[in-house]
């Protein structure tokens, strides 16, 4: 059957520099990593706070392994609940000051379960432009009325909703935008949303664990309770070093999820090993604040570097850092560059991001230290300088 060649569309995108292909790492999630036969200084993990590989959580995953077995065995709704999940939602609910949490396989999951168990027909979303593709799968396949307003324009969206007469909206937006490093003006939208009527929904992947002063992500960082973000959600795989997800809110919002969410009734459990593992996790993102310190001591010394050598940066306080690029092909050559040099840093480009809008993405951790950021800062100044004069 010739419409299953899917080789001139493979061809088209290699064309286009959009071609995307896997590194293989061959060791733990630090700041040095050995991959397909090379050592290289990687800013390109969401491991913000550097847990990946801390003792204490490997040691938990592995007593949690020898007491409840590595697979979750069922879903939760048959037997695949166990008591290290349980334990674990209600410490992340207590963690958060919400009612009730509910785990999930992981945040894309999390968001398509709660959007489609939330919403229908009758209804309306309204997303951030520029927020994550599973919370924009998850409108479309909710059937509900789309609508997207510009990126943090707090105006257009007031202007949507005032346009709006469904008897259920959402407002939806991320709480850190994983491509750009931007906050979500919160405190302004939990604002709009009730004075429209309208519930708002935080995806807080990338601020859950950095953001507040425990920890807290974006909700606590901007003191925002239960009433002002009714719907959080954040993942134990990027600042927790971990894997999965949650969302946060009252009793009443889990019990539902709980009857009609379809990623979370018909999805095997995690390991419990790992819900084991995220307990202890969870302790040490309340516990070591001084992670969070460091972090932000790099982030100042990253911009500043970067301000001292002329890198055209695009601004944010967050560990995520782009470098704008444009071309996607230009941006996969500083990529390249770089690798040469021995710096991991990903290019991203389309569908990822707008057209035109290519970047090369930088993440710090608290694993890094300001020698990693001067070799970062000495390659970035010379691949960008040779690529973007010879497309200039």
């Amino acid at each position: 059957m010739t419409w299953f060649n899917f080789q001139p569309k493979l061809n088209h995108r290699k064309d286009q520099g959009l071609y995307r292909s896997r590194h293989t790492l061959a060791s733990p999630q630090t700041p040095e990593i050995w991959c397909e036969g090379k050592k290289y200084l990687a800013f390109c993990s969401n491991n913000y706070l550097g847990l990946a590989n801390h003792p204490d959580i490997v040691s938990a995953f592995q007593q949690g392994a020898n007491r409840f077995g590595v697979g979750g065995g069922a879903s939760h709704l048959i037997i695949g609940h166990s008591t290290p999940h349980h334990q674990l939602e209600e410490e992340l609910a207590a963690f958060t000051g919400r009612e009730r949490t509910l785990l999930f396989a992981n945040g894309y999951m999390a968001n398509l379960g709660v959007i489609s168990a939330l919403l229908g027909k009758s209804d309306a979303i309204f997303l951030d432009r520029l927020n994550h593709a599973s919370l924009l799968d998850a409108g479309k396949l909710s059937g509900a009325r789309f609508h997207r307003y510009r990126h943090s324009c707090c105006e257009h969206l007031k202007d949507r909703l005032k346009k709006s007469h469904t008897k259920r909206k959402l407002v939806v937006t991320d709480g850190v935008f994983s491509m750009d490093g931007h906050v979500a003006l919160l405190p302004q939208l939990a604002d709009i949303s009730y004075k429209h009527d309208a519930w708002l929904m935080v995806d807080d992947a990338h601020g859950f664990g950095f953001l507040g002063k425990n920890g807290g992500g974006s909700a606590e960082h901007f003191g925002l309770s239960q009433q002002k973000v009714p719907v959080l959600m954040g993942t134990l795989s990027k600042a927790f070093g971990v894997y999965g997800a949650f969302v946060a809110g009252s009793h009443e919002l889990i019990e539902t999820l709980i009857q009609f969410a379809r990623t979370y009734i018909y999805t095997t459990s995690i390991p419990p090993a790992i819900a084991e593992a995220s307990r202890v996790s969870l302790k040490l993102v309340q516990r070591e604040n001084w992670r969070r310190e460091h972090l932000n001591d790099l982030i100042h010394y990253f911009c500043q570097g970067c301000d001292a050598l002329n890198i055209q940066r695009i601004q944010s306080t967050t560990p995520i850092h782009p470098i704008p690029v444009g071309s996607a092909k230009v941006a996969t050559k500083i990529s390249h560059a770089l690798a040469e040099s021995g710096i991991l840093v990903t290019a991203i480009r389309p569908p990822t991001v707008p057209p035109n809008t290519s970047r090369l993405r930088i993440s710090l951790t608290a694993a890094h230290t300001r020698n990693h950021v001067d070799r970062l800062l000495s390659a970035l100044k010379q691949a960008t300088q040779q690529h973007l004069c010879e497309e200039g």
